[in-house]
């Protein structure tokens, strides 16, 4: 029968309408159960599966004639913005407790915004995310763009700042005036670029002009959009930028709980029962978010590979001990 944490995985799949990953699990519920001796269900379990499959390609193509409504960058804004519709959920994030309510009282005060409007008040929607990489700041701009039903533009900073003077201010105009016709989460990521204090050895009059047009659009942006500014220098930033903001965001590596939560996540699908979790998570401290998934597919990968679902301890410390080292090469 079905393990907990193949139910786990079920109910978080079918809640983040992932369909080919929930299948993918009860396909393995199904040959669980038929190794367990129970045949009838496990025929029944897979014919179930194969009718959905079938129910939902018949609703996509019936669906694909239909038009979507998307916004796509066009004119000055293609080489400025990128755009996308996630479907990430807060849900999908590893967060510390005081984050994780930070996020959710964003979320909450721009469901609400019309309420809060009508008697004076501003949503939060100008945010500031600052910690090391790999940590889930990207990933939040992801996730808010996905709770709210928005999309997500990303400003491309190597179409942004030039060479030539006035240009780049220019080009942040456009940006500014975008933030206002189409709202959406406008996602300044490696925000240090921008927003370096002046008066700094290596800074040119031109950053210097640059960021106080930012400065200026940003104090007088008055739409519906989100701003989500991302650095990972935090050190270089200017003081001034840190008053524009609603609320600065900490983002930090993972404790052993949350560090735990990522790992047992991205092994969902296979079968963890020998992992010796004290020995993983010890392997883990010190790392980011994103370097426990990545040595978390690897591992998964690796015993895929060696044709068993059956993840080893020794396999999942060997990943996590060499992302670890690559880190200390790359400091």
């Amino acid at each position: 029968m079905a393990k907990a944490d193949q139910i786990k995985a079920l109910i978080r799949c079918h809640a983040e309408g992932d369909d080919a990953r929930f299948y993918a699990v009860a396909m393995q519920v199904a040959a669980q159960a038929a190794r367990s001796g129970h045949g009838n269900f496990a025929q029944e379990l897979r014919e179930l599966v194969d009718k959905a499959k079938a129910q939902s390609k018949a609703d996509t193509s019936a669906q694909s004639s239909r038009p979507v409504p998307l916004a796509q960058p066009r004119g000055e804004l293609a080489g400025l913005l990128t755009v996308s519709y996630p479907k990430t959920r807060l849900t999908d994030m590893a967060l510390n407790e005081p984050l994780d309510k930070q996020l959710d009282r964003v979320i909450l005060e721009q469901r609400q915004r019309e309420r809060l409007l009508s008697h004076g008040f501003s949503p939060v929607r100008k945010l500031l995310l600052i910690g090391p990489p790999g940590t889930g700041k990207t990933m939040t701009a992801s996730a808010l763009a996905g709770e709210l039903g928005l999309p997500l533009f990303t400003i491309q900073l190597d179409g942004l700042i030039t060479k030539f003077m006035g240009e780049t201010a220019a080009k942040l105009r456009v940006v500014f005036e975008a933030l206002a016709a189409t709202r959406g989460v406008y996602l300044f990521d490696e925000f240090d670029a921008l927003g370096s204090q002046r008066g700094m050895g290596n800074d040119v009059g031109e950053i210097r002009r640059v960021l106080n047009s930012f400065l200026q659009f940003l104090e007088l942006d008055k739409s519906d959009s989100l701003v989500v500014g991302a650095t990972n220098h935090v050190d270089l930033l200017d003081l001034a930028l840190f008053r524009r903001f609603d609320a600065v965001l900490e983002y930090g590596l993972p404790t052993r709980d949350i560090a735990l939560e990522v790992v047992k996540a991205r092994l969902a699908l296979l079968d963890t029962s020998t992992v010796d979790w004290e020995a993983a998570i010890s392997s883990a401290m010190g790392l980011s978010h994103a370097e426990i998934a990545r040595a978390c597919e690897q591992a998964a990968k690796d015993a895929l590979l060696n044709d068993t679902t059956v993840l080893e301890t020794k396999g999942l410390v060997a990943a996590l001990d060499e992302r670890r080292t690559m880190r200390r090469k790359t400091i």
